[in-house]
């Protein structure tokens, strides 16, 4: 039970912490000043979304997102979520390869080569089936997670911890239902595809409350870190890197490294879930369709890493709200009292 659990909860934490996350631009766009109270919120939002999702899939076995969604939201609205997760998926995929490129650039590596190194490892991943991602995530995410963590606490130590959590002050709380209503998407996608290898309940809360715990509590540091740096963010692609601009070199070549690695994590996650779909209707490989993916992707990639992380994700989370709602609601109004009084 616990090494499934935790196999989840790092397949949960690998497909969050992605370029986005872990470089810092994204918790960037939707915390900042304020947002002590909004992370909490956060977490425990994400945890109890996490579990619904997992429930779901469990009961229905399923291997693939489409049945998650009609449980949840119903036939009608999950058709119109299908289209809009399949659309999360791909734009999402295509910053983590833009995010790719853009990291590499600190190893004096071209853009465009970033972009095809990452691809090519995607597609080398799905080689062996939807199964190995799974057990690449349970090696990945600790290293990617225990290094992320040193660097910001080695950073907090050297400007003498700076945390503050005024309760009277924490007016940005709102931020905690974009910011889990986006990242709701991608986990549905994910888990709704190894739904039928979940056996039993203590999987579900082990990965669901480990989830939200690891990512409110990096999620916490990491804001605070970021607001001791927040006039010179503006100059950079990668907030992460005003942390770190003042640590040697090697340093920074190692922590893009580990940013590279999220972002792998992520686009792998990404694709399992369009080739989850994607098998219901089209048949071939994993690896082929994985292909096929990354290469329609790769022409988009020049639009930017931070111009599409700073359109496309302040308005998928308000896009997802209704389903962030639905999985809020969803354990009340399955309950037997509530279905006796309808």
């Amino acid at each position: 039970m616990w090494g499934n659990g935790l196999k989840w909860m790092f397949l949960i934490v690998g497909t969050i912490i992605g370029a986005g996350y872990a470089s810092g631009r994204e918790l960037w766009e939707f915390f900042g000043a304020e947002s002590g109270l909004a992370i909490i919120l956060f977490s425990i939002l994400f945890s109890i979304s996490c579990a619904v999702i997992l429930t779901v899939s469990k009961r229905e076995k399923t291997t693939h997102y489409l049945p998650v969604l009609e449980k949840i939201l119903g036939k009608r609205l999950a058709k119109a979520y299908d289209v809009m997760i399949v659309l999360y998926l791909f734009s999402v995929t295509v910053i983590m390869l833009a995010g790719a490129g853009a990291t590499l650039e600190v190893y004096h590596i071209p853009f465009w080569l970033g972009i095809v190194l990452n691809s090519v490892l995607v597609v080398l991943m799905f080689i062996k089936g939807t199964s190995g991602m799974t057990k690449i995530n349970a090696i990945l995410i600790p290293i990617l997670i225990a290094c992320l963590m040193a660097v910001l606490i080695v950073y907090q130590e050297s400007v003498g911890f700076s945390f503050s959590f005024q309760l009277n002050e924490q007016r940005n709380w709102p931020s905690a239902l974009t910011f889990t209503s986006l990242n709701i998407l991608p986990i549905i996608a994910v888990l709704g595809a190894v739904g039928h290898q979940v056996k039993h309940r203590g999987e579900i809360y082990i990965a669901s409350i480990g989830s939200g715990l690891i990512l409110g509590s990096v999620s916490y540091i990491y804001n605070e870190s970021l607001l001791t740096v927040a006039q010179e963010i503006i100059f950079y692609e990668i907030p992460l890197f005003v942390i770190l601009k003042h640590y040697p070199s090697v340093m920074v070549l190692a922590i893009s490294l580990v940013l590279w690695l999220a972002i792998y994590t992520t686009a792998t996650s990404g694709v399992l879930g369009l080739i989850s779909r994607l098998q219901v209707r089209v048949q071939g490989e994993p690896w082929l369709i994985a292909m096929l993916l990354v290469a329609m992707m790769a022409p988009l990639t020049l639009f930017g890493f931070s111009t599409l992380i700073s359109i496309l994700y302040p308005l998928y989370g308000i896009l997802n709200l209704y389903i962030l709602a639905a999985l809020l609601l969803y354990p009340i109004l399955r309950h037997p009292a509530t279905k006796k009084k309808r």
